[in-house]
């Protein structure tokens, strides 16, 4: 009988990470809301850091980049740029998915009726106005925590 060894693989099962959360304008417009998702946010997940601002457009179009000649660009970035925004640095284990499991997908009639837990079908108002983003994956939060946070934010944030 041959003995089979198990391997130890580098994947961590508890991987801690950090990831952008943003609490997009719509939202902003009622504090006993910000107030709740806030609470909520801060019951899950460690908040490594918090900022309000307020876009510019330029700014949100290097952030949006990606989307730039979709037909809801325009729309997004007027959105985006309608009030101000929360950014939030999360950290802790596999955050990244944590969050898009909190916030729910994008369209926010749906979740109310597959996810009506979910944050964007509790707060959100449309495709566009859906109240939440987050980044995708590690080399999204890399880059988006970046932008708001500066360089090597999402690797200090771990570190804290």
């Amino acid at each position: 009988m041959r003995a089979c060894t198990i391997r130890n693989f580098s994947h961590n099962l508890n991987a801690v990470e950090s990831t952008l959360a943003l609490i997009k304008p719509d939202l902003l417009a009622d504090p006993q809301q910000v107030k709740t998702v806030e609470n909520e946010i801060q019951q899950r997940f460690k908040v490594s850091q918090r900022k309000q601002v307020f876009w510019k457009t330029e700014e949100a179009q290097n952030f949006y980049q990606e989307h730039q000649g979709k037909l809801f660009f325009n729309r997004l970035i007027g959105y985006m740029t309608s009030g101000p925004l929360i950014a939030l640095a999360l950290t802790g284990p596999h955050v990244i998915s944590e969050w898009r499991l909190l916030m729910g997908q994008t369209r926010p009639p749906q979740m109310r009726v597959l996810k009506p837990e979910t944050l964007r079908a509790r707060f959100g108002l449309t495709d566009t106005r859906n109240s939440f983003h987050g980044s995708d994956s590690v080399a999204s939060a890399r880059r988006e925590l970046a932008f708001f946070f500066g360089p090597d934010s999402y690797d200090r944030f771990l570190r804290v």
